[in-house]
């Protein structure tokens, strides 16, 4: 009786499963068990019945001595398991055999065939965790969206997702799609967060025995840059605020919603769902809904009284991902259509991309443009962070986008001829 290494499609192109077999000559039976390892037959010694290229200091070298050692494992388990079963003197039963495999390797037992599922175990764990370290409802929403966002990527590569693919080749290619393959291509900053969870994802995976990947590791996700996305001037609110949308209930509602937004400087998932009884004293008091020890007291104005009034304390309810499609459309009614020209950098290039500007409004252009308001007509910072929620000044001043005609005023009421005595010119 022995136990060896094939590989289950050894004449593919791709990469090909990699089974234990055992042969149990004196009886005829054999035990044949999924390593759920995955190896491209053109790296397999077939000789040997292992990789191929086991020494040296190349990442392919350390990738199969990796693979070896886990395949390793398989083998001394089923060394181990057929010695026993013969000390104890128990019948060798096929059945009973896999059985024990089945309970020992359940964690990476054909892993690397099912990625998505070994992420919907992350996503439940996620979802449980009770600790004071749990995770936002806002946290697990981008947990589950980084999982779309993965099997779109899958889609679009139309290959299947493995554990072992996960290398510098694959980040690579995820990036270059989130830039440039998307229907919505993805900022320097949304790149970064993503990339961040995705790893998140993959050191729980690999601290869970599902993959004995660690390429991940090196992984740098694009810096975070200083947005150049947009914010709207008071005067520009008034005119979302007055546009005639009678005829469109549907983007009425967006509309009002979006000016609601303006005039508290709340986050979509705050603000979204106001009602009556958080109203007390003329402010708003709720918990922020992605920081729940943040408590948030946002005091009324004429604005986001009369759209509160307008739905009897009740605000349309609308998902954020269907308001930043309608609000687009809102603004596009506007007028608001000339080209934009956004430039992100991702490691040493440099990516422009040029799209109208209405494209580039969305829930949190409302929260963006209440800073921006409040901070130009020279309200504390201090008072504007106790409305918003904000600890930090540093991602507090992130928010902050003055447009070209404020930025030129502001040069004009200081640099002022007469304010400062001028030499005379000769």
């Amino acid at each position: 009786m022995n136990c060896t290494f094939n590989l289950k499609t050894p004449n593919d192109s791709g990469l090909s499963l990699i089974y234990l077999k055992a042969y149990f000559k004196n009886e005829g039976r054999r035990f044949v068990y999924s390593t759920g390892e995955h190896i491209s037959p053109k790296d397999w010694d077939y000789d040997n019945k292992q990789p191929i290229n086991l020494n040296g200091r190349t990442k392919q070298a350390e990738n199969h001595r990796a693979l070896k050692r886990q395949l390793d494992r398989y083998s001394l388990f089923f060394i181990d398991t057929i010695q026993n079963y013969k000390l104890t003197n128990r019948e060798i039963i096929i059945s009973d055999i896999k059985n024990d495999f089945d309970i020992e390797f359940k964690r990476t037992k054909s892993i690397s065939s099912k990625f998505f599922e070994v992420y919907d175990i992350f996503l439940e764990e996620k979802r449980n965790d009770y600790t004071d370290e749990g995770n936002s409802p806002t946290t697990i929403k981008r947990y589950e969206y980084n999982k779309k966002l993965l099997f779109e990527f899958q889609e679009h590569r139309n290959k299947r997702l493995h554990f072992n693919q996960i290398n510098k080749t694959f980040y690579n290619s995820f990036v270059n799609y989130c830039i440039n393959d998307r229907i919505k291509p993805h900022s320097a900053n949304t790149i970064r967060r993503n990339v961040g969870l995705m790893k998140t994802f993959l050191y729980w995976a690999l601290e869970n025995n599902h993959t004995y990947k660690s390429d991940f590791q090196k992984f740098k996700a694009p810096k975070s840059q200083q947005t150049d996305e947009v914010a709207l001037t008071l005067k520009q609110v008034q005119e979302v605020f007055d546009f005639d949308l009678t005829k469109n209930e549907r983007l009425e509602k967006v509309r009002d919603l979006f000016v609601f937004g303006c005039a508290t400087g709340m986050r979509y998932s705050n603000y979204s769902k106001v009602a009556k009884k958080d109203i007390e004293n003329g402010v708003i008091k709720v918990r922020d809904k992605k920081n729940t020890d943040k408590a948030l007291e946002v005091p009324l104005n004429d604005f986001s009284i009369y759209v509160l009034k307008k739905y009897d304390y009740s605000l349309p309810r609308i998902s954020n991902q269907r308001f930043n499609d309608y609000i687009k459309e809102v603004f596009k009614l506007l007028g608001y259509d000339e080209d934009v020209k956004k430039t992100i950098k991702i490691g040493k290039d440099i990516i422009e991309q040029i799209n109208p500007l209405y494209e580039r409004i969305s829930s949190h252009t409302a929260r963006r443009s209440f800073i921006t308001i409040m901070k130009n007509k020279k309200i504390p910072d201090k008072v504007i962070m106790s409305y918003t929620g904000h600890k930090s000044l540093e991602v507090f001043n992130k928010y902050y986008k003055p447009n070209n005609e404020e930025r030129k005023d502001f040069m004009q009421t200081v640099w002022k001829i007469g304010e400062v005595p001028l030499k005379k010119v000769n």
